[in-house]
């Protein structure tokens, strides 16, 4: 990592996504990436700062949003992706489950999806339908499947899952975070089966980030990398309820009628 071991930025993000109270096209980002370190260290990190944050605004660790109030005093809760989707279902177990499989249980649950929806995308519509609304007080998820984590480490002791985790209060994603992938070799074979699939789904070949693939190749540490919604971190904090109360500088259409003016030339401007 450029012979730096902790590395971070905060920066805008650009979505081509709906809008909603908790979604925006436009949005700002903190990322931070630490080699030799790995995603179960990370949540040990993420747990103290946003407990600090809380404590630093209001005194204590904890915050009141839409009217509940919800304590960030550690230690949060973790569990397991399947574990957490089983949980709210009523103990389906949809672990090392054939995509048919997981499509029946989607259609028996009433989900709204095609036929031709893979698996991954299957897996994430019911933990977003059954599971995440659920989760108010602060739960890491931890342990996701291959298939929704392409960039994420496989996971030292569970096949087919990697380690990665997010972070989940008043039943909105906050945090996103993973042990890295810096396996050359199975990052192209994701990549590549990320490229089969979009050309399958959409029939628009992905390119591959040769240059991404390259740079692993001459050497990757082991890190843990972790993103942190700003704008949602925020909302939580300040008990807002939408998010483009508390996007800092958004970027706005003209009013109707306005006409963009040129700059006014300077003529001592250098």
């Amino acid at each position: 990592m450029g012979g730096l071991e902790g590395v971070y930025e905060i920066g805008k993000d650009f979505r081509n996504e709906g809008l909603s109270r908790f979604h925006n096209p436009e949005f700002t980002m903190m990322e931070l990436y630490v080699a030799y370190r790995d995603y179960r260290w990370m949540m040990d990190l993420t747990e103290e700062l946003i407990s600090e944050i809380a404590t630093d605004l209001h005194g204590i660790p904890q915050i009141t949003f839409e009217g509940e109030e919800i304590s960030l005093e550690g230690p949060w809760r973790r569990v397991p992706f399947f574990e957490a989707l089983a949980e709210h279902t009523g103990g389906l177990d949809l672990h090392q489950r054939s995509r048919e499989e997981v499509f029946a249980a989607a259609r028996e649950w009433g989900l709204d999806v095609s036929e031709d929806t893979e698996k991954g995308k299957l897996l994430d519509e019911f933990f977003s339908e059954r599971v995440e609304p659920h989760l108010t007080e602060p739960t890491f998820v931890t342990d996701y499947p291959v298939e929704l984590s392409p960039l994420a480490k496989k996971h030292r002791e569970k096949e087919d899952l990697v380690e990665r985790f997010e972070l989940f209060v008043a039943g909105r994603e906050l945090c996103n975070a993973f042990s890295e992938l810096n396996d050359p070799d199975e990052q192209r074979a994701r990549f590549e089966a990320q490229a089969r699939r979009a050309v399958e789904e959409d029939g628009e070949e992905a390119p591959l980030d040769e240059d991404y693939l390259r740079a692993l190749e001459y050497g990757m540490p082991p890190a843990a990398g972790l993103g942190i919604g700003i704008d949602r971190l925020t909302m939580l904090m300040t008990g807002e309820a939408s998010i483009r109360d508390v996007v800092l500088f958004p970027l706005l259409r003209p009013e109707q009628g306005e006409t963009k003016r040129p700059p006014v030339a300077r003529e001592d401007a250098r």
